[in-house]
């Protein structure tokens, strides 16, 4: 299969650093699903598929704890004939030496780096430092994008198009918040995020994405979950403590509580309203059993999902 599997040409696609879903126009948003979707069916059909990692090397350099970004990076990588390497987590941030000089080094010896760590100004060091290196973001404090393509993806699948539709997010106003309402905007729809008072997206991350929103497109901000889901085509959550909030967790527990995502909830949204979930999902805290493992439920549409994305964002920057 050619990367020209995808119905729009490649003159779509200009981007060579992956940091946030903002680096992303509509149009490369729509190639890149395009390529991921023509690649699942080539998969799933048993077919062949271009190699253009053939000889190329990729760095996953894993800050953080993970199970299906990194799964899924690896198979993708080695799918598309490269091959990977994991320096060990404490000699790339452990401090012997600066990130600018790390990236500088790795702009010489391999295709790409993907990166999941804390802080966003890490990677825009990184990528400041070597504008030659293919760097993508799997995952910082401040955003999530690989996960807000798989979520594309796997509305599209369902709904054809996400234009005019309306996605509620409930819960903290996190990084998967904020890379989900950058995408959804970005390709026609509306977004509500239901947060409790201090756990709302900020000002900030409101007035870009209100910025980057095709014509017709919303979001708004409440702290009513059941306003949230009322008119909602999906309703989404994530765990309460992300990575690095453990301290948190207990008292992030009760201030949620009334957040949760349970059958009496989704019963306020819409009939045919789709859960989403971005896993690991903590169950009986932020959604109950009854409403992951029900027919509704996409959530492991969208960790397979992670595979395709992933792999067509990499054939698309190397190309």
């Amino acid at each position: 299969m050619s990367l020209h599997g995808a119905a729009r040409p490649l003159s779509y696609w200009n981007t060579t650093q992956f940091l946030s879903m903002l680096d992303l126009t509509p149009g490369e948003i729509e190639t890149c699903l395009d390529l991921a979707a023509s690649m699942k069916a080539a998969r799933h059909a048993g077919r062949s598929h271009a190699t253009p990692l053939a000889g190329q090397h990729v760095a996953l350099l894993f800050e953080k704890p993970s199970l299906r970004t990194r799964s899924t990076f690896v198979i993708a990588i080695r799918e598309l004939g490269g091959d990977v390497i994991e320096p060990p987590t404490e000699v790339v941030f452990g401090g012997r030496e600066a990130l600018e000089d790390i990236a500088r080094n790795f702009e010489r010896w391999v295709f790409g780096v993907v990166i999941r760590t804390f802080g966003q100004d890490r990677i825009q060091r990184l990528a400041a430092a070597a504008p030659r290196l293919r760097i993508v973001n799997a995952l910082t404090n401040e955003e999530h994008p690989c996960q807000a393509l798989a979520d594309l993806l796997t509305l599209r699948e369902r709904w054809g198009s996400l234009r005019g539709r309306t996605v509620a997010f409930v819960g903290d106003g996190n990084n998967v918040a904020t890379s989900l309402a950058q995408g959804v905007v970005m390709l026609g729809g509306h977004v509500v995020v239901a947060s409790p008072e201090g756990f709302q997206m900020t000002a900030d991350v409101c007035e870009t994405v209100k910025r980057v929103a095709e014509p017709g497109a919303t979001l708004r901000l409440t702290t009513d979950p059941i306003d949230a889901v009322s008119g909602a085509d999906a309703v989404y959550t994530d765990v309460w403590a992300s990575m690095g909030q453990e301290s948190e967790a207990a008292a992030r527990r009760a201030i949620f509580a009334p957040y949760q995502v349970n059958g009496d909830l989704m019963a306020q949204a819409p009939a045919g309203s789709l859960f989403m979930h971005c896993l690991p999902a903590h169950r009986g805290e932020e959604v109950t059993d009854e409403v992951i493992d029900s027919d509704i439920s996409i959530a492991f549409d969208q960790a397979e999902n992670r595979l395709h994305t992933q792999k067509a964002l990499l054939a698309l920057l190397a190309s």
